[in-house]
């Protein structure tokens, strides 16, 4: 038969306690049994339980309470305003899912100019390591050219400064001042000639003969004459000017001058020349490792920039439900851990997300023992109490807590039946169904009382007075204990004291020595 759950399974070696209780417990019922039997002498049979064997099932009863199978409170990495919260309490979400995002604005800018930085480096990288175009070793030629040219007329003028002025040079300066005063006498002539017609229409128009057009035509022309006649005499001056230059020679300034123009032709020459016979060679090895360094260090700059925007996001580790709200958008909320254990809400957190159900269940140190992997557990909730699911044990923890001390072994559950039903932070009874133990050897556990230590039953001696019997305990069934040694089906055992005998009394008889 299947006997009432028990939430211990008791060995010999722990049930000092417990078993000092049960005697306690049997004394005061052979007390008060005594006290209603004063008038009339109970019987043999009415005092003691006989020792019985049975079929029955280890059942051990614990306490537990539903959770996540996994929980954690996310937090950003950053601290910031909460720009967008993308999920509600009992949302699914897919694990790496965005459910809430900063402020990230500058993160944005600064990648943005990250990547140009990157495309800058990689056009000069691509540029070094394709060498010159065509065009441009074109255009360096040209320039090689226009600065040769250059050099060339500056040092045939400084040549020229140096040598001094020939006589034919002096010859053609005086010519030319020649021709420059006879253009101011044919000037001077066509403006007195000019002049002359406009006395004659100024007359002519006065007396009424010509109109005032014919008189304005006359004297146009002889304005006309007169700037020749000063055309003439600018050019006249400015050959007799040159005329004197040549006959002093060159000056000291203009052979200065001459020769710093010929040093900055010569320069240019070079320079011209270097980028020519540059272009020609490629670029150089060190070039363009230095490039490929730039291109490196623009890559690590995006990467950076990424990293720290990619920092403003919370993501889901893993798939779950949104099980609670801590923040909503526009709050300031600081940096924590990304992912914390903690079950409650803190400051730092923007939501909760869990995964699956289990049952997490305390089971004390004598019990332990008879917890297995894989075992059957029966789970009864308070909101359900007329429905029993199944469990099964999942794991055991390695190490012991302690508890208003009282040494327990936390046990974590599968829910085999009732997830649909069940919800995180409801309180169930456990009762874990442990081996099934054919033809035991069962006793009510008020019978058990003990000596210096020592448990056992006391059991009528041949005058059925009681006596101390040494026995060996099993598991606790229930308010029933398994008899592994000392007694035989059939034995009787006192539950109650007969009158006038004492427990204490007994214990302390010298013939049980």
């Amino acid at each position: 038969m299947e006997l009432p759950l028990s939430n211990r399974l008791k060995h010999p070696g722990r049930w000092l306690i417990g078993v000092i209780a049960a005697a306690l417990l049997g004394t005061a019922v052979v007390a008060g049994v005594s006290s209603r039997r004063s008038n009339s002498q109970a019987g043999l049979d009415d005092l003691t339980v006989e020792v019985e064997a049975a079929d029955v099932t280890v059942r051990i009863e614990a306490t537990g309470e539903v959770q996540p199978v996994q929980r954690v409170n996310l937090s950003p990495k950053t601290q910031g305003r909460l720009e967008r919260l993308y999920v509600e309490q009992g949302d699914e979400v897919s694990q790496g899912e965005i459910v809430a995002e900063m402020e990230n604005q500058e993160l944005l800018s600064q990648l943005d100019q990250a990547q140009a930085r990157l495309a800058r480096t990689r056009a000069r990288l691509q540029e070094w390591e394709n060498g010159p175009r065509a065009e441009e070793i074109d255009r360096a030629r040209g320039s090689v050219r226009q600065a040769e040219s250059r050099l060339a007329s500056a040092e045939a003028n400084l040549a020229q400064l140096r040598a001094g002025n020939r006589p034919e040079d002096i010859a053609e300066a005086e010519a030319a001042v020649n021709r420059a005063q006879s253009g101011i006498r044919e000037a001077e002539s066509r403006l007195m000639l000019a002049q002359g017609e406009v006395r004659r229409y100024e007359q002519l128009y006065r007396d009424g003969a010509i109109s005032r057009q014919e008189l304005d035509r006359r004297q146009d022309e002889a304005r006309r004459a007169q700037a020749g006649v000063d055309q003439a005499q600018s050019s006249q001056i400015e050959a007799q000017r040159r005329l004197e230059r040549i006959r002093s020679g060159s000056r000291l300034e203009e052979v200065d001058r001459a020769e710093a123009e010929v040093n900055s032709a010569q320069t240019d020459v070079s320079q011209a020349q270097s980028q020519l016979e540059e272009l020609l060679r490629g670029t150089r090895p060190e070039t363009i490792a230095q490039a490929r360094a730039d291109v490196m260090e623009a890559e690590a700059q995006v990467r950076f920039a990424e990293i720290q925007l990619e920092d403003t996001r919370v993501r889901a580790p893993f798939a779950g439900i949104i099980t609670q709200r801590y923040a909503d958008e526009g709050a300031f909320v600081t940096p924590a851990t990304s992912a914390s254990t903690v079950s409650s809400a803190t400051s730092t957190s923007v939501v909760a997300l869990s995964r699956g159900l289990e049952v997490l269940a305390k089971v004390p140190e004598a019990d332990i023992n008879q917890i297995q992997p894989g075992q059957s557990v029966e789970i009864v909730a308070d909101a359900f109490p007329d429905e029993v699911f199944l469990g099964e044990v999942q794991l055991i923890a390695p190490e012991a807590i302690v508890e208003r001390d009282v040494t327990l072994f936390q046990v974590r559950l599968d829910i085999i039946t009732g997830l649909e039903q069940l919800r995180s932070g409801m309180n169930v009874d456990l009762t874990f169904l442990g081996d099934r133990l054919p033809n035991a050897l069962v006793l009510p556990t008020v019978a058990i009382v003990t000596r210096q230590g020592e448990t056992g039953v006391l059991v009528p001696d041949a005058q059925d007075r009681p006596q101390f019997q040494s026995v060996t305990l099993g598991p606790t069934l229930g308010n029933r204990v398994q008899i592994l040694g000392g007694l035989q089906d059939g034995d009787r055992v006192f539950l109650e004291l007969p009158r006038g005998e004492n427990l204490d009394e007994i214990l302390q008889r010298e013939d049980y020595f």
